[in-house]
């Protein structure tokens, strides 16, 4: 099995980029689908979902805009549950239907965040995709629309996730070892 060293922590090999890009493109496919005529503004949350909201994008074929905020939650490998916004939304959502594409959904408390402030600014309909979900860390009721792939509780890195800001260009996603 793949190991690899980032900082202080090992982790092994868990989700090859074969799978990770099949699970991408069956949500894509989904997206096209039931969002055909609604022309959704995509908000790709950062900087976690930088790759799956990229290769969401190639596969997607319905009209749409994409947009960037960027959150805060995370210090090494603990959620502080404090969500911190770094850049906020530049775009009016008044009236839109919007698609927030995250990379993961584990506690669930930025999506709730998310949902939340959307809501107050005006969208119309809300959908959310995200790349991962972690059912058994989930502390808020929050509605997920599209899930690409459900894993363990347990600390990830890759395609897009990281440990203290390394990692993130793996196309691979590696789970640390105890």
């Amino acid at each position: 099995m793949k190991t690899i060293q980032i900082k202080d922590k090992q982790f092994t090999l868990s989700i090859p980029s074969e799978e990770i890009l099949e699970a991408v493109k069956k949500v894509g496919d989904a997206i096209n689908k039931d969002l055909a005529d609604k022309n959704p503004l995509f908000i790709c949350v950062l900087n976690g979902a930088f790759m799956f909201a990229g290769d969401l994008m190639k596969v997607v074929e319905i009209p749409c805009e994409i947009t960037f905020i960027k959150l805060s939650s995370y210090e090494g490998l603990i959620t502080t549950g404090i969500v911190k916004e770094v850049i906020g939304l530049n775009e009016s959502v008044v009236g839109r239907n919007v698609v927030v594409v995250e990379d993961i959904v584990d506690t669930g408390i930025t999506m709730d965040k998310i949902l939340t402030s959307l809501q107050a600014k005006g969208a119309n309909e809300i959908y959310v995709a995200t790349f991962l979900q972690k059912p058994a860390a989930l502390k808020r009721d929050v509605k997920i629309d599209y899930v690409a792939m459900k894993i363990p509780n347990e600390f990830i890195i890759g395609y897009g996730l990281d440990y203290d800001g390394y990692g993130r260009n793996l196309k691979d996603i590696y789970t640390v070892v105890d």
